[in-house]
């Protein structure tokens, strides 16, 4: 090589245009591999029951995760607005707040909005209904004995000598340190997750209250303003609505907003041992008198 060849090569002219170009073919060829498609596999039960002899099934979707939200609810939506239209599931804020799209997913129970699509394209992911539970269609279980068991707490304030004409007249108040108690138990949405995973509700779903309804429960056993709370606790004197808790712990486990089901039941069966000590206090002084 000449001297003027080698002048030139070392001239910073020459070096910029060198690490431009060289820069510049980089970027194309990141850009022409991040067209590349990654093709994800979802396995999702299926089941309508208009269709007769149709039988529960596992139908395999293949989705562009580079075409799709980073969620598997966006996944979800994504099938079926572009693929099949027929397949059937709840949703609604899309943030975690509704409680609409619980589901199992991977085998676990969570938001289909809050999880994450696993990015490894050489797994399938696996959609079920949340389990243990009668389904309605697809992804679509039936929340109408979930429901019934939260109804029958009587998740409200409850006042005594107060009459209807007495409502909305006056403020409740509470301190800040009655109102820390209720952290961690009013932020509980209703999506079912905790109590789908517990093996005691499985079994026992027509008389355990089961995690979410029993965390509840406990919000209003608890809050200052609620004048009913020995009622309350009356109403889990039996062997099925608490007891069957045997502190598996799956609920705190599987509770996509980080609550702590368990410990709520375990606060619950506290009150219930010095509320039974109480009565049964009062029963030995009362037959102590008539003696």
């Amino acid at each position: 090589m000449s001297s003027r060849s080698l002048a030139k090569l070392l001239h910073p002219k020459s070096a910029g245009l060198q690490f431009l170009q060289t820069r510049c073919a980089k970027t194309a060829a990141a850009a022409v591999s991040a067209k590349q498609p990654r093709i994800k596999k979802f396995a999702i039960y299926r089941w309508d029951p208009e269709k007769k002899g149709d039988k529960p099934k596992l139908q395999t979707y293949e989705v562009d995760l580079n075409a799709c939200g980073p969620m598997v609810l966006d996944a979800l939506i994504k099938i079926k607005n572009e693929i099949d239209p027929t397949l059937t599931f709840r949703r609604s804020c899309r943030e975690g707040i509704c409680g609409s799209c619980a589901m199992n997913v991977a085998g676990g129970n969570t938001l289909a909005c809050l999880c994450k699509i696993d990015t490894n394209t050489s797994k399938t992911t696996k959609i079920y209904p949340l389990p243990h539970m009668y389904v309605v269609k697809d992804l679509v279980p039936d929340m109408n004995n979930f429901y019934a068991q939260y109804r029958a707490i009587e998740p409200y304030l409850k006042k005594k000598n107060m009459t209807e004409a007495d409502i909305g007249k006056k403020q409740y108040l509470q301190n800040m340190q009655d109102r820390a108690k209720l952290d961690g138990l009013y932020e509980c949405i209703l999506c079912a997750c905790c109590s789908t995973s517990c093996p005691s509700y499985w079994w026992n779903s027509d008389k355990y209250l089961g995690p979410a309804v029993l965390m509840q429960a406990y919000r209003w056993m608890i809050d200052s303003r609620d004048d009913f709370t020995k009622e309350r606790l009356a109403m889990m004197e039996d062997r099925f609505t608490v007891y069957r808790c045997h502190t598996i712990m799956n609920c705190t486990k599987a509770c996509p907003k980080g609550l702590n089901p368990g410990k709520a039941i375990g606060e619950i069966k506290k009150m219930l041992a010095l509320y039974n000590a109480k009565e049964a206090a009062k029963v030995a002084e009362k037959s102590s008198l008539s003696a």
